[in-house]
């Protein structure tokens, strides 16, 4: 039995032992880089979380929008990593206890190939999404105009855009489907006005009177405020039927330029009243030529009676 032991079993006890050892301390030695290797991805994401929600706080105009934007970037970001890491980790442990890996990398490409071809649409809206967040095309609380509709963005996935018109219908945009999208109160607004006045005004006179009311509203202390910039009256922009066309714009804090706009336009109205210049409106004229003469009316003698 000695001799049997100390024949060839032993030193075969031996390599084997040997062998499970070495392969035991790479599988452990591949998982405790991995668990590392999360550690480091984990704090490197909390510190682009906090880089990000800082720098979107000056702008948000939605408490918690810019947190919330964050949160979704680092956590898809989270994901991808995690999942890349784990998988590197199974491939590293098949190869360390001797299995081809070569068929399981083949078939899981086929996989993802075949499941890529079934799910292309929500590839591309995923993709499209990421995209639009990390980009910060459009934010929370930001009026849009997505593919003709505008409205107030109500919320943001990576797959898809929701916004709420004036009249509170919503609309779900897949991000995959955006053609075109346009932000309406990205960083500054703005409130562009296009004044018809009669041909027979001075338009020198109306560019002053024009100026004199956006200083008078921007010393106001409601509406002051809302205001980034004096008011830039850039002159007579068109010659219409029947008025001649002064445009004006004022650039305003985000969603403020309606508030600005309405109330600039009641001041406006006020003060070409009481200067008596006149906003002209659309009129007119017929003309009855000689194939169509005027009706003729002759009385005869009697009540009631009338002769065509």
């Amino acid at each position: 039995m000695n001799e049997w032991l100390g024949g060839d079993l032993m030193p075969r006890l031996i390599e084997w032992s040997t062998v499970l050892g070495l392969v035991a301390f790479r599988i452990v030695l591949t998982v405790i880089l991995a668990v590392v290797a999360l550690r480091f991805l984990r704090v490197g994401l909390r510190q682009l979380e906090a880089l990000l929600s800082r720098s979107g706080q000056a702008d948000d105009r939605m408490p918690g929008s810019a947190q919330k934007r964050a949160e979704t970037l680092t956590g898809i970001l989270g994901t991808i990593g995690m999942t890349v890491i784990w998988s590197l980790v199974v491939i590293e442990v098949l190869a360390h206890v001797g299995l081809d890996v070569r068929p399981i990398l083949a078939g899981a490409g086929i996989l993802g190939l075949a499941v890529g071809f079934g799910a292309q649409n929500m590839v591309r809206d995923l993709i499209s999404g990421f995209f639009i967040i990390l980009e910060d095309q459009v934010r929370l609380g930001d009026v849009a105009v997505i593919n003709g509709t505008g409205g107030l963005v109500e919320d943001i996935t990576f797959r898809t855009i929701r916004l709420r018109d004036f009249s509170g219908v919503v609309h779900v945009f897949p991000n995959g489907t955006i053609n075109t999208l346009s932000n309406m109160t990205k960083d500054w607004s703005a409130f562009v006005l296009d004044m018809g006045v009669a041909y027979k005004e001075d338009t020198d006179r109306v560019v002053q009177i024009m100026k004199e009311v956006g200083e008078e509203l921007r010393a106001d202390s409601v509406f002051g405020p809302l205001m980034i910039e004096p008011i830039e009256v850039v002159g007579v922009e068109d010659f219409a039927d029947s008025a001649v066309t002064i445009r004006a714009r004022i650039k305003t804090k985000p969603l403020q330029q309606w508030n600005i706009g309405r109330e600039y336009r009641r001041r406006i109205k006020k003060a070409f009243d009481a200067q008596a210049i006149e906003i002209p409106f659309p009129h007119r004229t017929l003309y009855m030529g000689e194939a169509s003469p005027p009706f003729k009316l002759e009385a005869l003698a009697g009540p009631g009676l009338v002769k065509v």
